[in-house]
């Protein structure tokens, strides 16, 4: 009896061990390092993704950004792409700000100032301007991006005009916070769209308000999938521009362009009264379809920690 009680005592013991050390490795800190492309962000040792800041670019980016078994969920870059070159892994820019076209890359968007930390979670502190032709600023941007290990990114941003400047986004349905999922995953190749109101594929997603939409694809016979989520406090509900040949983002500035209604645009203006604007939205990297991957978990993850 008591060599019965010690073996299931010394199993129960080294299933409490293996779930601890699981459990560990889960919340290892994601860690940041550079190198001669950028910021390389790793979670427990492997390569998440990488942050571009090269200010030959047109706008900063986080290329190739890969799921937790190492598979690229971006669309490669190519130098000879001829559908929507500017849509570079994941990326944050938005057309027509005093008519300058940044999300089409009319305009540039250089980095200032990064600082980065590794962590639970990482964090990358961004300063950038987006730039005239001339060179000056016709907009100033902070943004702190924070990565976790279970591949949760936050994005909080602030974007502020320069002194004595007006700045007004019209409306538009290019932008805000942007991700091009690999070819495999689109919708028009088998990949799936759903949002947190129970709406279903691209046509049904396109232009709502959600608290989060997903969309899921397969990458060499496996399903992953990619979940951007608004935050209520933003100051208007944004809506989602995602499309079956790939795009995925989420913006506030389209409230006309993406009811297909002119009538509805309300541009935003940044003056003496309003003179920045603060937004916050996640990502959440996951692998398997949408039923398993816990999305709703993680949206309430992000919103506990964008408070």
């Amino acid at each position: 009896m008591i060599h019965v009680w010690f073996c299931r005592a010394f199993s129960c013991l080294i299933m409490i061990g293996a779930f601890s050390c699981a459990a560990a490795r889960a919340e290892e800190p994601v860690t940041i390092e550079s190198n001669p492309d950028g910021l390389v962000v790793k979670i427990q040792g492997e390569e998440f993704t990488v942050f571009h800041n090269d200010p030959s670019q047109a706008k900063p980016y986080f290329w190739p950004v890969k799921a937790a078994d190492g598979t690229i969920l971006t669309r490669p870059i190519d130098p000879n792409e001829k559908d929507h070159p500017h849509h570079r892994g994941m990326w944050l820019s938005v057309d027509e700000v005093n008519d300058i076209r940044f999300w089409a890359e009319r305009g540039k968007i250089v980095n200032r100032e990064v600082k980065s930390s590794s962590g639970n979670p990482a964090k990358i502190h961004l300063r950038n301007e987006w730039l005239k032709s001339e060179g000056v600023p016709t907009l100033l941007e902070q943004t702190t991006i924070s990565i976790y290990p279970n591949r949760l990114i936050t994005y909080e941003t602030t974007l502020t005009r320069p002194t004595n400047q007006l700045v007004r986004f019209d409306d538009t349905k290019e932008g805000f916070l942007g991700f091009r999922i690999a070819q495999s995953m689109r919708e028009k190749e088998g990949g799936t769209v759903i949002n947190s109101e129970g709406q279903k594929t691209t046509a049904e997603c396109w232009g709502r308000p959600a608290r989060w939409v997903d969309y899921t694809g397969n990458v060499n016979g496996k399903t992953y999938g990619v979940a951007i989520m608004d935050h209520p406090a933003n100051f208007r509900p944004s809506r989602y521009h995602v499309r079956d040949y790939g795009l995925f983002s989420v913006s506030p500035f389209g409230e006309g362009a993406y009811q297909n209604d002119k009538g509805k645009a309300k541009p935003v203006i940044l003056d003496d009264v309003t003179a920045s604007l603060r937004f916050r939205y996640g990502l959440y990297i996951h692998s398997g379809p949408v039923a398993d991957a816990k999305v709703p978990e993680a949206y309430n993850q992000f919103l506990q920690s964008t408070k």
